[in-house]
């Protein structure tokens, strides 16, 4: 068959992918885009947007059932789990359709099927198991992502034992969840189901959930999830799952103690891991891969001259936001740009969007200190926000880290109603390297939430105003 030629290849359509591929066409690059299932990858379709809007479901389910607090009485509704859930992938599909468009619209050439190195310059596109292309270029991008990881014994099976993909298309709500792993996923399915009214315990084998985020944030965050209801056990790990016809009794190692707990459905959340077989990769021995991830360097480049590797594949922190800046960084050091800088990972938010809401950026108070940091820290409740308290949400706090000698913002850390909608502006913060003198200086508006994001630099050193 005839070869096609581009200037660039990107293998696999998820938002490193697509916006790599769109920020190339925009600079010119004639380039295709090859993707086997779904244009949006797994955040689109079966991660990011489909969860937030399951999440939107369970937060109008908690406020329904907190509505006396408000003034309103309702003696009674209901929930159509099936409409909630047909709701989620209404939102997936309809965004993944923008996806199209969008790719259409920049002449970007979608190719439908399984993309794989083939040498030097060269992607061969496979569909049904046949090979249906040969295309060409001298840049090419793996934009493969990632999937969930399995652990030997607790495999997901689709019935019983969940990954997030099952944990999204239940056919039925189950009464009672176990959730194993209380990272970002973990956590955000089981502040789902709980909301939803499962009753839901969390197993996580570090010291803490959240094992990733602040101490202080991890600590207050497990605070309100007890006090909500949900259960949850640190320092614990599940050794062996018993299936029953429609339930599972997990054994369970806690700091030494052996428990049994039997719930209808298991979902297991321990981490992803990158999606690196069978793309071609021995096609191309200079291409390294370490624990799962594709090796690049600060570029996106492989070892390979002409390959690069952005988004999930390439390592953490898995993110969808990180995996775009990265294709765009990518693609502009490949057009020959000049006015780039390779990406600074200290500055990429993080959020898990559970009830409350967690957020974050750059260094953890302990991280800052174990690289040599003096610091200040500084610290403001929801409780002392005017805004907090109008909108019935007065459990939360901000905490910002500073360097003591630079005043550099290092960090900055919200637990809350709305905090991931706040993040960004210690994003920018750090972006732009501000020091505390123009946080202090900038205006915050009255009432707002964003006012506590202000208080909390005056913390830091010694100047709040209302706490």
């Amino acid at each position: 068959m005839p070869e096609q030629k581009f200037d660039l290849i990107v293998i696999g359509g998820g938002p490193g992918g697509y916006v790599a591929a769109i920020r190339a066409a925009q600079l010119g690059m004639n380039t295709a885009l090859v993707e086997s299932t779904h244009l949006g990858g797994i955040c689109l379709n079966w991660g990011c947007i489909p969860t937030k809007a399951l999440l939107r479901c369970s937060e109008i389910n908690h406020l329904l059932n907190n509505a006396s607090e408000f003034g309103f009485t309702i003696k009674e509704f209901f929930f159509d789990f099936k409409k909630i859930i047909e709701r989620s992938r209404g939102v997936a599909k309809q965004l993944a359709g923008g996806v199209q468009h969008l790719l259409k619209k920049n002449k970007v050439t979608v190719i439908d099927g399984y993309g794989k190195l083939a040498g030097q310059g060269k992607v061969t596109v496979e569909k049904d198991g046949k090979t249906i292309d040969t295309l060409s270029a001298p840049h090419i991008i793996i934009a493969t992502g990632a999937r969930a990881r399995e652990l030997p014994g607790l495999e997901a099976d689709g019935k019983l034992v969940w990954s997030y993909k099952e944990a999204m298309v239940p056919e039925t709500m189950p009464k009672s969840l176990l959730v194993v792993g209380s990272g970002a996923i973990g956590i955000e399915f089981a502040s789902f189901y709980h909301n939803m009214g499962a009753k839901v315990t969390v197993i996580e084998v570090m010291d803490r959930i959240l094992p990733v985020e602040d101490e202080e944030i991890s600590k207050f965050a497990h605070k309100q999830f007890k006090k909500q209801g949900l259960t949850i056990h640190t320092g614990a790990k599940v050794t062996k799952l018993e299936k029953g016809k429609d339930n599972v009794t997990a054994h369970i190692d806690i700091d030494g103690k052996a428990e049994k707990i039997t719930v209808d459905r298991v979902i297991v959340a321990v981490g992803i891991t990158g999606n690196v077989e069978d793309i071609g990769l021995d096609k191309m021995p200079k291409i390294k891969v370490d624990r799962g991830h594709i090796i690049v360097n600060e570029w996106s480049q492989t070892g390979e001259s002409g390959v690069y590797a952005i988004g999930d594949v390439a390592g953490p922190p898995w993110l969808a936001h990180k995996a775009s800046h990265e294709g765009v960084i990518c693609v502009e050091k490949i057009a020959g740009k000049n006015d780039i800088h390779p990406l600074e990972t200290s500055n990429i938010p993080g959020c898990t969007y559970c009830t409350p809401q967690i957020a974050s950026v750059g260094l953890t108070e302990k991280a800052a200190i174990e690289k040599g940091h003096k610091v200040k820290v500084g610290r403001f409740p929801f409780m002392a926000n005017g805004k907090a308290i109008a909108l019935g949400e007065p459990e939360g706090m901000v905490k910002t880290v500073f360097d003591a000698k630079t005043g550099e913002l290092l960090g900055a850390h919200m637990v809350g109603a709305e905090v991931t909608e706040l993040i960004q502006g210690y994003g920018i913060a750090k972006t732009l390297e501000t020091t505390e003198i123009e946080l202090m200086h900038t205006i915050f508006p009255h009432p707002t939430l964003s006012e506590m994001m202000h208080e909390s630099v005056l913390d830091a050193y010694g100047r709040a105003i209302h706490f």
